[in-house]
């Protein structure tokens, strides 16, 4: 019912930005929040930032408030992260993920029924 296309990653010096974008085909029920994950090689996969599709209401990764910023546009069905002072920590696959249900804590990536192929990021120091 939902297909997530993730763009904007690539290469970047530390301290740069970069933003993220994940355009939404919605079919059949509304999408009740979005989030963003990542995974690193040999690293489990993280919540980064939810955002509820309602009200645009975010959550973070305690690591990453400050540098980090999350947003939708609804009118578009497109979510954004805004990230800057990268870091070589935060070279990583970077997910899109979407979900139609409540519940469960956002960090966890099996509360969220449909995620996107992902877009990697890379930051050299």
């Amino acid at each position: 019912q939902v297909q997530l296309v993730e763009s904007g990653g690539g290469s970047v010096q530390a301290g740069g930005s970069l933003r993220l974008s994940c355009a939404a085909s919605i079919y059949g029920s509304v999408v009740t929040y979005m989030a963003w994950f990542r995974q690193a090689p040999g690293k489990v996969r993280e919540g980064v930032a939810v955002i509820a599709i309602s009200d645009g209401s975010p959550a973070y990764a305690d690591s990453l408030k400050g540098r980090f910023t999350i947003s939708r546009d609804n009118a578009e069905n497109t979510l954004y992260l805004q990230m800057n002072s990268l870091k070589p920590e935060d070279t990583a696959m970077y997910y899109c993920a979407a979900r139609q249900s409540y519940g469960g804590r956002w960090y966890s990536p099996q509360i969220y029924e449909y995620w996107g192929q992902g877009t990697q990021v890379t930051v050299s120091s």
